[in-house]
Protein backbone atom coordinates (compact mmCIF):
# COMPACT_ATOMS: atom_id res chain seq x y z
CA UNK A 1 0.00 0.00 0.00
CA UNK A 2 1.43 3.72 -0.99
CA UNK A 3 1.88 5.66 2.16
CA UNK A 4 1.95 9.77 2.52
CA UNK A 5 5.76 9.18 3.21
CA UNK A 6 6.39 7.51 0.21
CA UNK A 7 4.89 10.50 -2.04
CA UNK A 8 6.51 12.96 -0.02
CA UNK A 9 10.18 11.15 -0.46
CA UNK A 10 9.78 11.35 -4.14
CA UNK A 11 9.47 14.88 -3.42
CA UNK A 12 5.81 15.90 -3.39
CA UNK A 13 5.15 18.50 -1.31
CA UNK A 14 3.21 18.14 1.88
CA UNK A 15 -0.87 18.88 1.21
CA UNK A 16 -3.56 17.88 -0.67
CA UNK A 17 -1.25 16.43 -3.83
CA UNK A 18 -0.51 13.81 -1.65
CA UNK A 19 -3.53 12.39 -0.69
CA UNK A 20 -4.89 12.74 -4.59
CA UNK A 21 -1.77 11.56 -5.67
CA UNK A 22 -2.79 8.18 -3.44
CA UNK A 23 -6.08 7.98 -4.34
CA UNK A 24 -4.86 7.95 -7.51
CA UNK A 25 -3.02 5.14 -7.39
CA UNK A 26 -5.33 3.19 -5.27
CA UNK A 27 -8.29 4.34 -7.85
CA UNK A 28 -6.25 3.01 -11.23
CA UNK A 29 -2.95 1.32 -10.30
CA UNK A 30 -3.93 -1.40 -7.65
CA UNK A 31 -2.41 -4.62 -9.37
CA UNK A 32 0.31 -2.14 -10.97
CA UNK A 33 4.18 -2.95 -9.74
CA UNK A 34 5.90 -0.78 -7.52
CA UNK A 35 8.33 0.88 -9.89
CA UNK A 36 5.76 1.42 -12.26
CA UNK A 37 3.42 3.15 -10.00
CA UNK A 38 6.52 5.49 -8.81
CA UNK A 39 7.86 6.48 -12.54
CA UNK A 40 4.29 7.88 -12.68
CA UNK A 41 4.34 9.93 -9.53
CA UNK A 42 7.52 11.18 -10.68
CA UNK A 43 7.25 12.11 -13.83
CA UNK A 44 3.36 13.84 -12.67
CA UNK A 45 5.98 15.72 -10.42
CA UNK A 46 8.44 16.77 -13.26
CA UNK A 47 5.94 18.26 -15.62
CA UNK A 48 2.47 18.37 -13.58
CA UNK A 49 1.67 20.94 -16.98
CA UNK A 50 1.69 18.05 -19.58
CA UNK A 51 -1.03 15.88 -17.22
CA UNK A 52 -3.31 18.89 -16.47
CA UNK A 53 -5.76 17.59 -19.36
CA UNK A 54 -4.87 13.79 -18.50
CA UNK A 55 -7.96 11.55 -17.55
CA UNK A 56 -6.24 9.98 -14.59
CA UNK A 57 -3.50 12.50 -13.25
CA UNK A 58 -5.35 15.86 -14.14
CA UNK A 59 -6.29 15.98 -9.96
CA UNK A 60 -3.00 15.66 -8.90
CA UNK A 61 -1.53 18.08 -11.63
CA UNK A 62 -3.75 21.10 -10.54
CA UNK A 63 -3.10 20.65 -7.15
CA UNK A 64 0.81 21.00 -8.11
CA UNK A 65 0.46 24.18 -10.33
CA UNK A 66 -2.79 25.85 -8.94
CA UNK A 67 -2.09 29.09 -10.94
CA UNK A 68 -3.30 27.20 -14.41
CA UNK A 69 -7.13 26.66 -12.62
CA UNK A 70 -7.02 30.45 -14.04
CA UNK A 71 -7.36 29.39 -17.58
CA UNK A 72 -9.60 26.89 -16.88
CA UNK A 73 -12.53 29.29 -15.98
CA UNK A 74 -15.26 29.87 -18.45
CA UNK A 75 -18.01 32.45 -18.13
CA UNK A 76 -21.50 31.92 -19.91
CA UNK A 77 -22.12 34.32 -22.76
CA UNK A 78 -24.22 37.34 -21.52
CA UNK A 79 -26.39 36.80 -24.36
CA UNK A 80 -28.04 33.16 -25.08
CA UNK A 81 -28.30 31.50 -29.30
CA UNK A 82 -31.28 31.29 -31.07
CA UNK A 83 -32.93 27.84 -30.75
CA UNK A 84 -35.83 26.24 -31.88
CA UNK A 85 -38.36 24.73 -29.32
CA UNK A 86 -40.38 22.09 -30.77
CA UNK A 87 -43.97 21.43 -29.04
CA UNK A 88 -43.40 24.28 -26.38
CA UNK A 89 -46.66 24.26 -24.75
CA UNK A 90 -45.90 20.22 -23.52
CA UNK A 91 -42.44 21.03 -22.37
CA UNK A 92 -41.75 22.05 -18.71
CA UNK A 93 -40.00 24.82 -17.42
CA UNK A 94 -36.72 22.82 -16.00
CA UNK A 95 -36.01 21.55 -19.61
CA UNK A 96 -36.18 24.64 -20.97
CA UNK A 97 -34.25 26.38 -18.41
CA UNK A 98 -31.15 23.84 -19.12
CA UNK A 99 -31.45 24.39 -22.48
CA UNK A 100 -30.96 28.59 -21.97
CA UNK A 101 -28.28 28.00 -20.12
CA UNK A 102 -26.52 25.41 -23.00
CA UNK A 103 -27.03 27.82 -25.12
CA UNK A 104 -25.06 30.48 -23.11
CA UNK A 105 -21.64 28.08 -23.40
CA UNK A 106 -18.84 29.90 -24.80
CA UNK A 107 -19.02 26.39 -27.08
CA UNK A 108 -21.79 26.31 -28.29
CA UNK A 109 -22.86 27.00 -32.05
CA UNK A 110 -26.69 25.59 -32.57
CA UNK A 111 -29.15 23.67 -30.36
CA UNK A 112 -32.94 22.72 -30.19
CA UNK A 113 -34.96 21.25 -28.08
CA UNK A 114 -37.52 18.31 -29.16
CA UNK A 115 -40.97 17.93 -28.12
CA UNK A 116 -41.16 15.07 -25.68
CA UNK A 117 -37.90 17.34 -23.36
CA UNK A 118 -38.31 17.08 -19.39
CA UNK A 119 -35.42 17.60 -16.83
CA UNK A 120 -32.35 15.52 -17.37
CA UNK A 121 -28.47 16.50 -15.81
CA UNK A 122 -26.82 19.04 -17.73
CA UNK A 123 -28.96 19.27 -20.62
CA UNK A 124 -32.23 17.90 -21.00
CA UNK A 125 -33.14 15.05 -22.46
CA UNK A 126 -35.23 15.65 -25.94
CA UNK A 127 -31.87 18.42 -25.84
CA UNK A 128 -29.77 18.69 -29.26
CA UNK A 129 -26.86 20.99 -28.89
CA UNK A 130 -23.92 21.62 -31.45
CA UNK A 131 -20.47 22.40 -30.24
CA UNK A 132 -17.25 24.02 -31.71
CA UNK A 133 -14.24 21.09 -31.47
CA UNK A 134 -15.96 20.16 -27.86
CA UNK A 135 -17.79 17.28 -25.84
CA UNK A 136 -19.72 17.13 -23.23
CA UNK A 137 -20.26 13.72 -21.14
CA UNK A 138 -23.30 14.78 -19.74
CA UNK A 139 -24.53 16.12 -22.77
CA UNK A 140 -24.11 12.69 -23.79
CA UNK A 141 -25.78 11.36 -20.77
CA UNK A 142 -25.14 8.26 -18.49
CA UNK A 143 -26.39 5.78 -20.80
CA UNK A 144 -24.08 6.73 -23.52
CA UNK A 145 -25.24 4.62 -27.05
CA UNK A 146 -28.85 3.71 -25.75
CA UNK A 147 -31.09 3.11 -28.33
CA UNK A 148 -34.16 1.57 -29.77
CA UNK A 149 -33.30 -1.86 -31.79
CA UNK A 150 -36.53 -3.23 -33.62
CA UNK A 151 -37.20 -6.64 -35.59
CA UNK A 152 -40.50 -7.56 -37.40
CA UNK A 153 -40.70 -11.34 -38.49
CA UNK A 154 -43.51 -12.22 -41.27
CA UNK A 155 -45.87 -13.88 -38.38
CA UNK A 156 -49.46 -12.48 -38.26
CA UNK A 157 -51.36 -10.90 -35.28
CA UNK A 158 -53.20 -14.54 -34.58
CA UNK A 159 -50.34 -15.82 -33.74
CA UNK A 160 -49.49 -13.44 -31.39
CA UNK A 161 -53.04 -13.86 -29.14
CA UNK A 162 -52.75 -18.00 -29.74
CA UNK A 163 -49.24 -18.04 -28.71
CA UNK A 164 -49.02 -15.26 -25.84
CA UNK A 165 -47.92 -17.54 -23.15
CA UNK A 166 -45.50 -19.14 -24.97
CA UNK A 167 -44.43 -15.51 -26.23
CA UNK A 168 -43.72 -14.62 -22.44
CA UNK A 169 -41.74 -17.59 -21.83
CA UNK A 170 -39.59 -15.85 -24.49
CA UNK A 171 -39.05 -12.71 -22.86
CA UNK A 172 -38.36 -14.49 -20.05
CA UNK A 173 -36.10 -17.25 -21.19
CA UNK A 174 -33.95 -14.87 -22.75
CA UNK A 175 -34.06 -11.29 -21.43
CA UNK A 176 -32.11 -9.99 -18.61
CA UNK A 177 -32.78 -7.15 -16.53
CA UNK A 178 -30.52 -4.32 -14.33
CA UNK A 179 -28.57 -6.91 -11.46
CA UNK A 180 -29.95 -10.41 -12.90
CA UNK A 181 -27.36 -12.70 -14.31
CA UNK A 182 -27.49 -12.73 -17.81
CA UNK A 183 -28.32 -16.59 -18.92
CA UNK A 184 -26.19 -17.46 -21.76
CA UNK A 185 -23.69 -14.30 -21.91
CA UNK A 186 -22.00 -14.88 -25.53
CA UNK A 187 -18.64 -14.05 -27.06
CA UNK A 188 -18.35 -10.20 -28.97
CA UNK A 189 -15.35 -9.05 -30.97
CA UNK A 190 -16.44 -5.61 -29.38
CA UNK A 191 -15.23 -7.32 -26.03
CA UNK A 192 -11.29 -7.77 -27.91
CA UNK A 193 -10.82 -4.45 -28.81
CA UNK A 194 -7.75 -2.99 -27.97
CA UNK A 195 -9.22 -0.11 -26.48
CA UNK A 196 -9.67 -1.84 -23.04
CA UNK A 197 -5.88 -2.55 -22.86
CA UNK A 198 -5.25 1.06 -24.13
CA UNK A 199 -7.39 3.33 -21.93
CA UNK A 200 -6.64 3.37 -18.65
CA UNK A 201 -9.95 3.90 -17.07
CA UNK A 202 -11.12 0.93 -19.44
CA UNK A 203 -9.56 -1.80 -18.44
CA UNK A 204 -11.27 -2.68 -15.44
CA UNK A 205 -14.74 -2.26 -17.07
CA UNK A 206 -13.68 -5.64 -19.42
CA UNK A 207 -14.45 -7.76 -17.07
CA UNK A 208 -18.06 -6.42 -16.37
CA UNK A 209 -18.82 -5.68 -20.03
CA UNK A 210 -18.59 -9.36 -20.43
CA UNK A 211 -20.89 -10.35 -18.03
CA UNK A 212 -23.41 -8.01 -18.97
CA UNK A 213 -23.44 -8.09 -22.90
CA UNK A 214 -27.07 -9.11 -24.00
CA UNK A 215 -28.66 -7.71 -21.34
CA UNK A 216 -31.05 -4.25 -20.58
CA UNK A 217 -30.41 -2.26 -17.92
CA UNK A 218 -33.34 -1.60 -15.48
CA UNK A 219 -35.72 1.70 -15.32
CA UNK A 220 -37.30 2.34 -18.83
CA UNK A 221 -35.27 0.09 -20.38
CA UNK A 222 -37.97 -2.82 -22.03
CA UNK A 223 -38.25 -5.47 -24.31
CA UNK A 224 -41.13 -6.43 -25.92
CA UNK A 225 -43.24 -8.40 -28.22
CA UNK A 226 -46.44 -6.59 -30.27
CA UNK A 227 -47.98 -6.01 -33.77
CA UNK A 228 -46.79 -3.79 -36.74
CA UNK A 229 -48.74 -2.38 -39.48
CA UNK A 230 -47.19 -2.21 -43.15
CA UNK A 231 -48.86 -0.49 -45.49
CA UNK A 232 -48.80 -1.31 -48.86
CA UNK A 233 -46.17 0.88 -50.06
CA UNK A 234 -43.69 0.49 -47.90
CA UNK A 235 -39.70 0.76 -47.39
CA UNK A 236 -39.01 -2.37 -47.37
CA UNK A 237 -40.94 -4.08 -49.88
CA UNK A 238 -43.02 -5.81 -48.08
CA UNK A 239 -46.33 -7.35 -48.64
CA UNK A 240 -48.98 -4.76 -46.49
CA UNK A 241 -49.81 -6.71 -43.63
CA UNK A 242 -49.51 -7.04 -39.80
CA UNK A 243 -46.35 -8.44 -38.74
CA UNK A 244 -44.96 -9.74 -35.14
CA UNK A 245 -42.30 -6.91 -33.50
CA UNK A 246 -40.11 -7.32 -31.49
CA UNK A 247 -38.37 -3.50 -30.23
CA UNK A 248 -36.12 -3.26 -27.17
CA UNK A 249 -34.46 -0.09 -25.59
CA UNK A 250 -31.28 -0.27 -23.67
CA UNK A 251 -27.52 0.80 -23.41
CA UNK A 252 -23.80 1.09 -22.70
CA UNK A 253 -25.15 -0.60 -19.24
CA UNK A 254 -21.84 -0.42 -16.02
CA UNK A 255 -19.65 0.46 -19.20
CA UNK A 256 -21.46 3.25 -20.19
CA UNK A 257 -22.09 4.37 -16.52
CA UNK A 258 -18.85 4.66 -15.74
CA UNK A 259 -17.23 5.89 -18.62
CA UNK A 260 -19.77 8.73 -17.81
CA UNK A 261 -18.76 9.04 -14.34
CA UNK A 262 -15.58 9.07 -14.68
CA UNK A 263 -15.05 11.68 -17.95
CA UNK A 264 -18.02 13.89 -15.96
CA UNK A 265 -15.60 14.12 -13.48
CA UNK A 266 -12.16 14.82 -15.54
CA UNK A 267 -14.36 17.90 -17.42
CA UNK A 268 -15.23 19.73 -14.09
CA UNK A 269 -11.90 19.55 -13.21
CA UNK A 270 -10.55 20.56 -16.13
CA UNK A 271 -13.70 23.34 -17.49
CA UNK A 272 -14.66 25.08 -14.62
CA UNK A 273 -18.14 26.83 -15.12
CA UNK A 274 -20.71 28.93 -12.72
CA UNK A 275 -22.67 26.23 -10.65
CA UNK A 276 -25.92 26.38 -12.73
CA UNK A 277 -23.52 25.06 -15.86
CA UNK A 278 -21.24 22.90 -13.65
CA UNK A 279 -22.81 19.58 -15.32
CA UNK A 280 -22.30 20.68 -18.74
CA UNK A 281 -18.46 21.20 -18.35
CA UNK A 282 -16.56 19.93 -21.94
CA UNK A 283 -13.20 18.49 -23.04
CA UNK A 284 -11.63 19.84 -25.85
CA UNK A 285 -11.10 17.51 -28.59
CA UNK A 286 -7.97 18.80 -29.37
CA UNK A 287 -6.35 17.27 -25.97
CA UNK A 288 -6.12 13.61 -24.80
CA UNK A 289 -8.64 13.94 -22.22
CA UNK A 290 -11.54 14.74 -25.33
CA UNK A 291 -9.98 11.93 -27.82
CA UNK A 292 -10.08 9.68 -24.61
CA UNK A 293 -13.45 10.16 -23.93
CA UNK A 294 -14.48 10.04 -28.04
CA UNK A 295 -12.82 6.78 -28.24
CA UNK A 296 -14.66 5.23 -25.14
CA UNK A 297 -17.97 6.71 -26.07
CA UNK A 298 -17.96 5.19 -29.40
CA UNK A 299 -16.89 2.11 -27.99
CA UNK A 300 -19.70 2.19 -25.32
CA UNK A 301 -21.87 3.10 -28.37
CA UNK A 302 -20.93 -0.40 -30.00
CA UNK A 303 -21.02 -2.52 -27.27
CA UNK A 304 -24.96 -1.27 -26.81
CA UNK A 305 -25.29 -2.17 -30.30
CA UNK A 306 -23.95 -5.46 -29.65
CA UNK A 307 -26.07 -6.06 -26.56
CA UNK A 308 -29.05 -5.95 -29.09
CA UNK A 309 -27.75 -7.82 -31.96
CA UNK A 310 -27.81 -10.38 -28.91
CA UNK A 311 -30.70 -9.90 -27.90
CA UNK A 312 -33.00 -10.02 -31.19
CA UNK A 313 -30.68 -12.81 -32.26
CA UNK A 314 -31.75 -14.94 -29.36
CA UNK A 315 -35.34 -14.30 -29.34
CA UNK A 316 -35.14 -14.89 -33.37
CA UNK A 317 -33.79 -18.22 -32.42
CA UNK A 318 -36.34 -18.90 -30.13
CA UNK A 319 -38.87 -18.23 -32.79
CA UNK A 320 -37.19 -20.40 -35.36
CA UNK A 321 -37.95 -17.19 -37.91
CA UNK A 322 -35.46 -14.73 -39.24
CA UNK A 323 -36.35 -11.18 -39.41
CA UNK A 324 -38.18 -9.47 -42.44
CA UNK A 325 -36.41 -6.37 -41.47
CA UNK A 326 -34.24 -4.61 -39.05
CA UNK A 327 -34.18 -0.68 -38.14
CA UNK A 328 -31.63 0.55 -35.34
CA UNK A 329 -31.17 4.02 -33.77
CA UNK A 330 -29.21 5.22 -30.88
CA UNK A 331 -30.01 8.75 -28.90
CA UNK A 332 -27.68 9.25 -26.48
CA UNK A 333 -24.98 10.07 -28.28
CA UNK A 334 -22.50 12.86 -30.26
CA UNK A 335 -21.57 12.75 -34.16
CA UNK A 336 -18.94 15.12 -35.92
CA UNK A 337 -21.37 16.57 -38.25
CA UNK A 338 -21.70 19.53 -40.33
CA UNK A 339 -24.54 22.29 -40.33
CA UNK A 340 -25.72 23.71 -43.56
CA UNK A 341 -23.00 26.55 -44.10
CA UNK A 342 -20.67 24.01 -43.89
CA UNK A 343 -19.12 24.42 -40.40
CA UNK A 344 -17.93 21.11 -38.31
CA UNK A 345 -19.56 20.27 -35.32
CA UNK A 346 -19.61 18.04 -32.62
CA UNK A 347 -23.66 17.29 -32.39
CA UNK A 348 -25.02 16.36 -29.08
CA UNK A 349 -28.32 14.19 -28.71
CA UNK A 350 -29.28 13.39 -25.34
CA UNK A 351 -32.32 10.99 -25.73
CA UNK A 352 -33.09 12.77 -29.83
CA UNK A 353 -33.38 10.25 -32.32
CA UNK A 354 -30.88 11.19 -35.30
CA UNK A 355 -33.32 12.52 -38.20
CA UNK A 356 -30.92 13.29 -41.55
CA UNK A 357 -32.44 12.96 -44.77
CA UNK A 358 -33.29 9.28 -45.23
CA UNK A 359 -32.34 7.80 -41.84
CA UNK A 360 -34.43 5.65 -40.36
CA UNK A 361 -35.21 5.24 -36.22
CA UNK A 362 -38.12 3.99 -34.64
CA UNK A 363 -40.14 6.61 -31.97
CA UNK A 364 -41.74 4.49 -29.39
CA UNK A 365 -44.44 5.74 -27.07
CA UNK A 366 -45.40 4.03 -23.44
CA UNK A 367 -46.16 0.51 -22.85
CA UNK A 368 -49.66 0.84 -24.09
CA UNK A 369 -49.53 3.53 -26.63
CA UNK A 370 -48.18 2.89 -30.50
CA UNK A 371 -44.47 3.34 -31.47
CA UNK A 372 -43.66 4.48 -34.78
CA UNK A 373 -40.31 3.49 -37.69
CA UNK A 374 -40.11 7.21 -38.90
CA UNK A 375 -37.64 8.35 -41.49
CA UNK A 376 -35.79 11.51 -41.47
CA UNK A 377 -36.29 14.91 -43.19
CA UNK A 378 -33.23 16.07 -42.84
CA UNK A 379 -34.58 19.82 -41.08
CA UNK A 380 -31.73 21.94 -40.54
CA UNK A 381 -33.34 23.71 -37.38
CA UNK A 382 -33.72 20.73 -35.47
CA UNK A 383 -30.34 19.53 -36.04
CA UNK A 384 -31.38 16.65 -38.11
CA UNK A 385 -32.85 15.31 -35.11
CA UNK A 386 -36.50 14.35 -33.95
CA UNK A 387 -37.98 13.11 -30.35
CA UNK A 388 -36.55 9.19 -28.73
CA UNK A 389 -40.15 8.84 -27.58
CA UNK A 390 -43.07 10.69 -25.95
CA UNK A 391 -41.29 11.86 -22.79
CA UNK A 392 -42.19 12.19 -19.45
CA UNK A 393 -45.66 13.97 -18.18
CA UNK A 394 -44.64 13.00 -14.27
CA UNK A 395 -41.30 12.72 -12.37
CA UNK A 396 -40.73 9.63 -11.31
CA UNK A 397 -41.23 10.42 -7.54
CA UNK A 398 -44.69 12.04 -8.77
CA UNK A 399 -45.50 8.95 -11.11
CA UNK A 400 -45.06 7.11 -7.87
CA UNK A 401 -47.31 8.86 -5.34
CA UNK A 402 -50.20 9.97 -7.86
CA UNK A 403 -50.36 6.65 -9.91
CA UNK A 404 -51.68 3.06 -8.31
CA UNK A 405 -51.03 0.05 -9.56
CA UNK A 406 -54.71 -0.39 -9.81
CA UNK A 407 -55.08 2.00 -12.37
CA UNK A 408 -52.39 0.45 -14.04
CA UNK A 409 -53.71 -2.46 -14.36
CA UNK A 410 -57.05 -1.12 -16.14
CA UNK A 411 -54.91 0.52 -18.67
CA UNK A 412 -52.85 -2.24 -19.39
CA UNK A 413 -56.46 -4.41 -19.67
CA UNK A 414 -57.60 -1.78 -22.06
CA UNK A 415 -55.17 -2.10 -24.46
CA UNK A 416 -54.87 -5.87 -24.01
CA UNK A 417 -50.70 -5.58 -22.41
CA UNK A 418 -49.36 -8.07 -20.89
CA UNK A 419 -46.54 -6.41 -18.43
CA UNK A 420 -43.70 -8.56 -16.93
CA UNK A 421 -42.13 -6.20 -14.36
CA UNK A 422 -41.77 -2.81 -14.82
CA UNK A 423 -42.85 -0.24 -11.28
CA UNK A 424 -45.50 2.67 -10.94
CA UNK A 425 -42.77 4.72 -12.17
CA UNK A 426 -42.71 3.53 -15.65
CA UNK A 427 -46.95 3.34 -15.86
CA UNK A 428 -48.18 4.54 -19.26
CA UNK A 429 -49.93 7.61 -17.00
CA UNK A 430 -45.92 9.17 -16.40
CA UNK A 431 -46.08 9.44 -20.25
CA UNK A 432 -47.38 12.08 -22.71
CA UNK A 433 -49.27 11.77 -25.79
CA UNK A 434 -47.18 9.70 -28.37
CA UNK A 435 -49.76 11.15 -31.09
CA UNK A 436 -49.48 14.74 -29.81
CA UNK A 437 -45.58 14.80 -29.86
CA UNK A 438 -45.37 13.30 -33.51
CA UNK A 439 -47.85 16.03 -34.12
CA UNK A 440 -45.29 18.62 -32.83
CA UNK A 441 -42.45 17.39 -35.36
CA UNK A 442 -44.19 16.40 -38.10
CA UNK A 443 -42.01 18.59 -40.20
CA UNK A 444 -39.14 16.54 -39.38
CA UNK A 445 -40.26 13.13 -39.92
CA UNK A 446 -42.19 10.57 -41.96
CA UNK A 447 -44.12 7.57 -40.37
CA UNK A 448 -43.27 4.65 -42.35
CA UNK A 449 -45.07 1.83 -39.95
CA UNK A 450 -46.72 2.00 -37.05
CA UNK A 451 -46.49 -0.61 -33.85
CA UNK A 452 -48.53 -1.57 -31.03
CA UNK A 453 -46.92 -3.32 -28.12
CA UNK A 454 -48.16 -6.42 -26.91
CA UNK A 455 -46.06 -8.62 -23.87
CA UNK A 456 -43.56 -5.78 -22.28
CA UNK A 457 -40.58 -7.16 -20.35
CA UNK A 458 -39.04 -4.66 -17.61
CA UNK A 459 -37.05 -4.92 -14.75
CA UNK A 460 -39.17 -5.72 -11.70
CA UNK A 461 -37.53 -2.84 -9.79
CA UNK A 462 -37.86 1.21 -9.76
CA UNK A 463 -34.25 1.44 -10.40
CA UNK A 464 -33.94 4.84 -12.13
CA UNK A 465 -32.37 5.14 -15.86
CA UNK A 466 -31.80 8.18 -17.54
CA UNK A 467 -33.14 8.02 -21.18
Amino acid sequence: MLSGKDVMKLGYPEGRAIGMAINTVHRHFRRSEKEEIYTMLRNVLADPRAYINDTVWSKVALELVPTEKKSLVHQLNTQRLDYRIYGAGEIEEGARNQMEIAMKLPVTVAGALMPDAHQGYGLPIGGVLATREAVIPYGVGVDIGCRMCFSAFAIDAAYLERHRSNLKQVLLANTSFGRETVARPKEHEVLDRALFREITVLKPLQGKAAHQIGSSGSGNHFVEFGLLEVPAENEWQLPQGTYLGLLSHSGSRGLGAEIARHYTRVAKQVCLLPGEAANLAWLDLNTAAGQEYWQAMNLAGDYASACHQQIHERIAQALGERPALRVENHHNFAWREKLGDGTEVIVHRKGATPAGSGVLGIIPGSMTAPGFIVRGKGEAASLNSASHGAGRLMSRSAARQRITNKMVKQELEKHQVTLLGGGLDEAPMAYKDIRTVMRHQADLIDVLATFSPRIVRMCGDDSPAED
